[in-house]
């Protein structure tokens, strides 16, 4: 098992069986972002912001200023409905600033990491408290609704997305495979 980043036994996600819908889709979202977190590990901060398949400007810590984005623009100004909220690293002149905002500067790294953990914890501080019939609630959305259930199934696809991204990113960086 020499392509595992984890040992089994120590591997950070769960593969229980939830019971429940809400746990189901709780263990599905928490084990895709510590997918990309482990994507992550032993990288410094010129091999995160390395663009692998030029032109692109898709880079891990693109991914991970992309995922803060999306936890933040899903869990607070769509499920909160706290539209108010300042994008965190959208800018006007350049949509793409996820992405092209990514460089090799270990305090562009800090700040990244540390938006997306603290999207993360305010998006499971909400989620602890959703009870699993607010699955179904909706909540409003551009010129309509859409249901919690609805963005969660949305957020998971969209890490497992980019958790395919940042399998081959990694791979081009230091060659590693795997899990």
């Amino acid at each position: 098992m020499n392509d595992m980043w984890a040992e089994p036994a120590e591997d950070p996600r769960t593969f229980g069986n939830p019971k429940g819908e809400k746990a189901t889709l709780r263990e599905y979202l928490d084990n895709y972002r510590l997918t990309l977190g482990l994507k992550c590990d032993d990288l410094d901060a010129e091999q995160l912001a390395r663009r692998s398949v030029p032109p692109s400007t898709m880079s891990l810590l693109g991914l991970v200023r992309h995922l803060a984005q999306v936890e933040h623009h899903w869990f607070q100004r769509v499920l909160r409905g706290d539209a108010g909220q300042p994008h965190l690293f959208k800018r006007d002149d350049d949509p793409d600033a996820d992405f092209t905002g990514a460089v090799g500067d270990p305090a562009v790294v800090e700040e990244a990491f540390a938006a997306w953990r603290r999207e993360i914890a305010a998006a499971d501080r909400w989620l602890d408290a959703l009870d699993e019939d607010d699955l179904g609630r909706e909540v409003p959305f551009g010129d309509g609704s859409v249901s919690v259930r609805d963005v969660l199934v949305h957020l998971i696809e969209e890490y497992a997305r980019h958790a395919g991204h940042a399998d081959l990113l990694r791979e081009c960086v230091d060659g590693r495979t795997g899990q």
